[in-house]
């Protein structure tokens, strides 16, 4: 019997390819025995289908599973009556019913691919974005108001708790990382808007709480509009930048672009005892069973699900695998053998599956 239970989710578009992909890798890199996947059904096809976006026994396998893989989800055109995107429901609900309130997206400049920083070089971009996945502007989800199809609102709702667990998760992060490539000082930076709105002033005054508790790491500032430049102008300066969750998700695929794009972004989903991990970008129909999707952010997933499990169960092995991973994905695109479409090559999924396996096995 398998020690760790996988839930797996293939999703919409490019989800079933890049996720049997990372299913692949997964399994040259732990061996036989370790991980045990089972794959349910969700996204926007199903809610086609059959009326769910997250069936009640999907639901149920995830809550019990150690770790849910997700590939992605989302078709164009299937929306709700108020014209939000069905597919996204599906994380979303995993998101707020499982409680997974950290949201870490690793923004990590790899050997072989070329940023459009060109100033920057592998090394000197690697940072951690930590998005609050639970509240925020998302909070109003379903509930805001169209009134008389003239009037419409949303309503950005942040909580002590939120921001303290959220705070205190970055600040331990940081611990746990070498510091900031420019200056190799352990770092998080607050990301708000705290000189206009009092939500984010709020924000803010709860990290200062929580860095209190932490004089080994440095706390910074910074305004989300002002972030964007410096990201792009000194992204060496950071270490942990966290955010609420309109803000972080914005950043974040910014951050993304500067390490070469959205099929390199990878995203771990984080509570105290659920963890979901998938591929930042979209579900891509328009190269949906063409084979031409890069499989990457996913497999980088999956490495972070493998350091989470690690961590969390004190598993050596896990850990050891995760590396593994992440140095044969780095391997690969430094080699420049086999360049996935969307950082200028022509190696399908397949390709790109078979060369990080083969990395694995050197």
């Amino acid at each position: 019997m398998a020690k760790y239970e996988i839930a797996t989710i293939d999703g919409d578009g490019i989800g079933p390819e890049v996720c049997q992909s990372a299913i692949t890798v997964l399994k040259e890199a732990c061996g036989a025995g370790l991980l045990s996947f089972t794959s349910h059904e969700g996204g926007a096809d199903h809610y086609v289908r059959s009326g769910h976006v997250l069936p009640d026994d999907t639901y149920a396998a995830c809550k019990a599973a150690d770790a849910i893989l997700h590939g992605a989800a989302g078709m164009p055109g299937v929306t709700y009556p108020d014209g939000t995107e069905v597919g996204n429901d599906l994380h979303l609900r995993l998101r707020f019913r499982l409680d997974l309130y950290a949201n870490v997206r690793p923004i990590r400049l790899y050997q072989g691919v070329d940023s459009p920083l060109k100033h920057f070089k592998p090394g000197q971009i690697d940072y951690v974005i930590v998005r609050e996945n639970t509240e925020g502007l998302y909070a109003s989800r379903g509930g805001g108001i169209v009134l008389r199809d003239e009037v419409a609102t949303d309503t950005i709702v942040v909580t002590r708790k939120g921001i303290e667990r959220v705070a205190r998760f970055s600040f331990e992060l940081a611990r746990q990382r070498k510091g900031a490539p420019r200056d190799g000082k352990r770092r998080v930076t607050v990301c708000d808007k705290a000189n206009i709105l009092r939500t984010y002033a709020f924000f803010r005054a709860v990290c200062d709480d929580v860095a209190a508790g932490y004089p080994d790491v440095e706390i910074d500032y910074a305004y989300a509009d002002a972030i964007t430049v410096h990201m792009l102008k000194r992204p060496d300066f950071y270490d942990v930048i966290v955010a609420e969750n309109m803000f972080g998700d914005i950043i974040s695929d910014l951050g993304a672009a500067t390490i070469g794009g959205m099929g390199l972004s990878a995203s771990a989903e984080l509570g105290d005892t659920h963890g979901l991990f998938q591929g930042a970008h979209g579900s891509a129909p328009d190269i949906a069973g063409q084979n031409a999707a890069s499989p990457l952010a996913t497999i980088l997933s999956g490495a972070l699900m493998l350091r989470w499990l690690g961590d969390k169960h004190a598993d050596a092995a896990l850990t050891e695998s995760a590396q593994r991973i992440e140095l044969a994905v780095e391997q690969v695109l430094a080699k420049g053998d086999h360049v996935p479409r969307d950082l200028g090559g022509s190696a399908s999924c397949t390709d790109m599956t078979q060369a990080v396996c083969r990395a694995l096995s050197r």
